[in-house]
């Protein structure tokens, strides 16, 4: 068993009251909003003209309800009387309505029972009284699984199902408190809702409804405030997915600059949907979790690109995908942090929860606690933040790690900022300092597992580090490499990010508790996971790769290669290393003398560095090539002898090249 093995205008949802107020033909009505991350309820239509009597005010029908076969139901206005009759007709299919007769009322309320056959749907809700009628308003309409009677104190309950039948023990939470269900699958949760949602933990075997094509519907809003009772169901449905791959994909950075979007759909979404068929015609389920970080929220504005555009043009990958907040996913007009989350939470839904999906726990944290100085509506703030995992989600992480007894159970966290900086050298020594604030903290939480790994994004580099024997971290590169530089129309015309390693994603593949995983760098062949260098071939000038600067400018970012090289010396990039890989360099046949270095890569100085410079412009420091500790270099005896490159992962799976040299540097190498 593997272990280890610029300002647009745009649409935002806002939390706050509405009342719409409107007399039509005699009748006044009065339609209050929820205060949650929802849209408005519409304004009422107007109702019939020619004599209207009715008299129907302050009435209140939230934007979503949930209604139990059988049982009576209360809406809330002034002026009803019993025997009136509502008609709720179907926003989608007209065919589809039903009449209910109000059986009592009180001075502010109506009750009526919900007759059997009701079905769910977004309805249009009117009243008629002999010949008059007048139009309520509209509601989404979920039919509840079961009738629950109401516990003291409890604030939400429900029902998981699957198939009809009520399931046990599963984990249901609404980010501060976690429960799980009894055996007829009712659970009960003391809310105070000041968490917009509630989130059940798919369990093993079993999958929910996506929304949008990609995005699973495992949580929904409440409706309610925390002084009313509201029932919340979640419907699963049963598969096999003890064989399953996850993909990791970090860092996407959308925000129609740089032809990302014909980048990301040649490359990226022509990539992943070979990969996806693949795993599938294997008999895997397939499934996506992003590490933050899809969008860039200096964008949103100036190019008018946030969430509905990523979400479009991310649908036709067609797997569920679990998402991850990242730094720039926060809205740049915005100085608090939850506040900033608000877009990302009505798009794609909590910022932490957790899931399963055969017999691997997820968990997935926000780990962007967002600043933002300075902003303002209409005015971007300096975007700053601190990495770290907050108070209350350190608190939910505990309760929902409590519900996991069998402590071998394979832990995946998934989360934006990295738990360590990139691995440095002492000789041939790997360290590595903790990044997050709080990041023992958070390590300790995990106490008692055997078997966690964490995957991160935001460096846009890759490499892997164990904090101890049972915690690993893998920093998982960026599909969107250097910021989609090196790709863009008149650069290098390939897809690299700041260490050398081709942009990409992880492919983490199951098989109940057995998994291994390995970088896919987009356009190439699995096999494909290292470059080798004849560093006699790397000599980095202005004249060569930046013939409209000066080699004044490019000093700075040359690094080792700014004088030439002719000591036969092979450097071979390794970005999927870790210390239980193996990496032999022969000549003829014999064995070199390998030698791990903390470097700079050559293809990326060229890629990016170099060709900014050409066009006039200084390279951003951010984007700038990254020291790195997977590099390798030996020493051959000859300049032109061909030279064999074996590297062998933990798993076993060995990766090899002939390389015939000399070989060039060029921006088009592999």
């Amino acid at each position: 068993m593997n272990k280890r093995k610029e300002k647009r205008s745009r649409k935002t949802i806002t939390r706050r009251d509405f009342i719409v107020t409107t007399t039509v033909a005699g009748l006044s009505l009065t339609v209050f909003g929820c205060k949650k991350s929802e849209p408005a309820a519409p304004t009422p239509t107007p109702p019939p003209t020619g004599g209207n009597k009715l008299a129907i005010t302050n009435v209140n029908i939230p934007n979503k309800l949930n209604f139990a076969i059988g049982k009576d139901h209360t809406f809330q206005g002034e002026g009803f009387a019993v025997g009136d009759k509502l008609i709720f007709v179907s926003q989608t299919d007209a065919t589809k309505s039903f009449t209910v007769e109000i059986k009592s009322v009180t001075t502010n309320s109506c009750t009526f029972t919900v007759p059997t056959g009701f079905l769910a749907a977004s309805f249009r809700i009117s009243i008629t009284r002999g010949n008059e009628s007048a139009t309520l308003g509209s509601s989404t309409i979920e039919i509840a699984f079961q009738n629950i009677a109401d516990v003291a104190g409890m604030t939400v309950k429900g029902s998981v199902f699957a198939g009809g039948v009520g399931l046990a023990n599963v984990i249901v939470s609404d980010g501060v408190e976690v429960t799980k269900t009894d055996q007829n699958g009712i659970y009960y949760l003391k809310s105070a809702k000041n968490k917009d949602f509630v989130f059940v933990s798919i369990p093993g075997g079993y999958e929910v409804e996506n929304s949008n094509g990609i995005l699973p519907a495992f949580y929904k809003g409440f409706t309610t405030n925390a002084n009313t009772v509201e029932n919340i169901d979640f419907e699963l449905k049963a598969v096999n997915n003890d064989k399953h791959v996850m993909l990791a994909l970090g860092d996407m950075h959308l925000a129609n600059r740089n032809n990302d979007v014909t980048q990301f759909q040649n490359g990226f979404l022509t990539d992943a949907a070979k990969t996806i068929t693949k795993y599938k015609n294997e008999g895997y389920k397939v499934y996506g979790l992003t590490l933050g970080d899809m969008t860039w929220e200096t964008y949103w504005y100036d190019n008018n690109y946030s969430f509905s555009q990523y979400l479009a043009l991310m649908k036709s990958i067609n797997i569920p995908v679990f998402h991850t907040m990242g730094n720039h996913d926060n809205d740049p007009y915005i100085n608090a942090d939850w506040q900033a989350e608000t877009a990302y939470r009505a798009s794609l839904g909590p910022t932490y929860y957790s899931f399963n999906v055969g017999k691997v726990h997820y968990i997935v944290l926000d780990n962007v606690q967002y600043i933002n100085t300075n902003g303002a509506q209409g005015v971007a703030g300096t975007k700053n933040y601190n990495g770290v995992i907050v108070a209350d989600q350190i608190a939910w992480l505990k309760k929902d790690l409590a519900m996991i007894t069998d402590k071998s159970t394979p832990i995946v966290i998934g989360m934006h900022i990295q738990l360590n900086n990139a691995p440095t050298l002492s000789g041939q020594n790997e360290t590595a300092t903790l990044r997050l604030n709080n990041s023992t903290e958070f390590i300790s939480t995990l106490a008692g597992f055997t078997d966690v790994n964490v995957i991160t994004g935001h460096t846009h580099v890759c490499y892997a580090y164990e904090n101890n024997a049972n915690i690993m971290e893998h920093n998982s590169g960026a599909i969107c490499a250097t910021w989609w530089w090196t790709g863009r129309s008149g650069y290098a015309n390939n897809h690299t990010c700041k260490d050398g390693a081709p942009g990409g994603y992880a492919i983490w593949k199951f098989n109940n508790k057995n998994y291994d995983w390995k970088y896919k760098s987009i356009g190439f062949e699995e096999n494909y996971q290292f470059r080798a260098y004849d560093l006699n071939k790397v000599h980095i000038t202005a004249a060569k790769y930046a013939p409209s600067s000066t080699d004044a400018l490019l000093n700075p970012y040359k690094g080792p290669y700014a004088n030439a090289n002719n000591n036969n010396e092979i450097l071979v990039n390794v970005w999927g290393f870790d210390k239980q890989w193996k990496v032999e360099i022969l000549e003829n046949g014999t064995p070199l003398a390998v030698t791990r270095v903390s470097t700079l890569d050559p293809l990326h100085i060229i890629s990016y560095e170099a060709l900014r410079l050409n066009v006039g412009q200084t390279p951003t420091a951010d984007f700038v090539t990254a020291n790195s500790a997977h590099f390798f270099k030996a020493k051959a005896n000859g300049a032109t002898t061909p030279i064999e490159i074996r590297v062998t992962d933990r798993f076993g799976n060995v990766y090899s090249e002939t390389m015939n040299r000399p070989k060039d540097l060029v921006v088009s190498m592999k």
